[in-house]
């Protein structure tokens, strides 16, 4: 498989490279490299690459060359909410994430970029789904909507990406890709990109693809990044607090995620964090999204150190200053492990990720273990 070593190399449009480079990124990932070439000719494949290693970004520059190369022939989009290029994503918040990929590289292409995202109002996503464009970022539920209003159409879309495709197909997705994909045109260029491959994926991935898929896994995928330090502190008699208040003191103004497993734990532990006068902001499903949204956006920008939360913030959500992740209750399986440990470490950066271990968690750890020794 031919691969690249700087964006300078690649077929890609001046106007690209030139955007690339206006942002300091000069060279691929190793995700990137192995898929720019195959998306760019138009193959249908499946990327698994561990998380923070640059799969939207692996996805999004071959769509906008592809579809600027369109217009740059005479064929430019000017029928209304017919989007030629389509990423499905599982949530709001990452949804608004690779909005914001595509938007930093569209100033030299000019191409149109618009959002119909769950949790916005249904006349907002109409709204944005108006008039001609060329790339549509939705989630499942939002888009089956506006298709099902004749508010949008798939019949000239040209490639489509499902984006972390595991968490998608743990929800019973598999109906709403075919009834997507079915609405494209003959032809459609296929994607799938995840961190990892559950046996509820690979199921995904037979039914959908009519050809079977270019496979492209990194040397990292389903493995924690090099970058990232793990340290595992023991928890006696259940004491998770005599373990976490000490580990927090180390460090108190890091940039720090605590994950619990349920929303009774992060109950308890948001209680004991008001007891101790920690500075913290939670962030769960089952809250009002607005306020969900706020304290990510308080987290984010740095006005608190520290957000509480559920498996929910594992996936999707890209937060460069994230320092530790802390895992106060374990989680039942690997691939909620890697997700969650991919909120640092990203990108090359160094993290940090400490597991508070108690005798209940002998099976997960011994995994982990397993996970953790390096690939011969």
């Amino acid at each position: 498989m031919v691969t690249v070593n700087s964006f300078g190399e690649t077929p890609l449009l001046p106007s690209l490279v030139a955007s690339l480079a206006e942002q300091q990124i000069t060279v691929p990932t190793e995700i990137q490299a192995q898929t720019l070439s195959p998306l760019l000719e138009g193959i249908g494949l499946v990327g698994v690459a561990e998380t923070g290693s640059g799969k939207t970004l692996a996805y999004v520059l071959p769509m906008l060359h592809t579809l600027k190369t369109l217009e740059n022939e005479g064929d430019a989009v000017t029928h209304a909410s017919t989007p030629r290029g389509l990423v499905v994503v599982p949530g709001r918040e990452l949804g608004e994430q690779v909005g914001r990929v595509f938007k930093s590289l569209t100033h030299g292409t000019r191409l149109r970029v618009r959002m119909v995202l769950g949790a916005a109002a249904k006349k907002v996503a109409r709204r944005n789904a108006s008039g001609p464009f060329e790339i549509l970022v939705a989630t499942p539920g939002r888009l089956l909507q506006l298709m099902d209003g004749g508010e949008v159409r798939l019949d000239d879309t040209r490639v489509v990406v499902f984006d972390e495709a595991d968490q998608l197909a743990d929800h019973g997705f598999l109906p709403v890709a075919q009834r997507i994909i079915g609405d494209c045109r003959d032809g459609v260029q296929l994607a799938l990109f995840s961190a990892t491959l559950p046996p509820s994926l690979e199921d995904t991935i037979r039914e959908l693809f009519v050809h079977r898929p270019l496979r492209i896994e990194t040397s990292g995928s389903q493995r924690l990044v090099p970058t990232l330090t793990t340290d595992n502190r023991e928890v006696v008699d259940g004491r998770r607090f005599d373990v976490l208040a000490p580990l927090l003191a180390e460090a108190p103004d890091a940039a720090t995620l605590l994950f619990a497993n349920t929303r009774e734990q992060c109950e308890r532990i948001a209680e004991w964090l008001d007891t101790q006068g920690l500075h913290h902001v939670v962030y769960m499903g089952q809250m009002d999204r607005v306020e969900r949204r706020r304290n990510l956006g308080r987290f984010r920008n740095g006005e608190v150190p520290l957000m509480l939360s559920t498996d929910l913030a594992a996936r999707g959500l890209d937060i460069e200053r994230v320092e530790r992740v802390v895992n106060v209750h374990l989680p039942r399986d690997v691939d909620n492990y890697l997700h969650r440990a991919g909120r640092t470490a990203r990108a090359g950066r160094p993290g940090l990720v400490i597991n508070l271990v108690t005798e209940r968690d002998a099976a997960i750890m011994a995994k982990l273990e397993v996970l953790q020794r390096p690939r011969s």
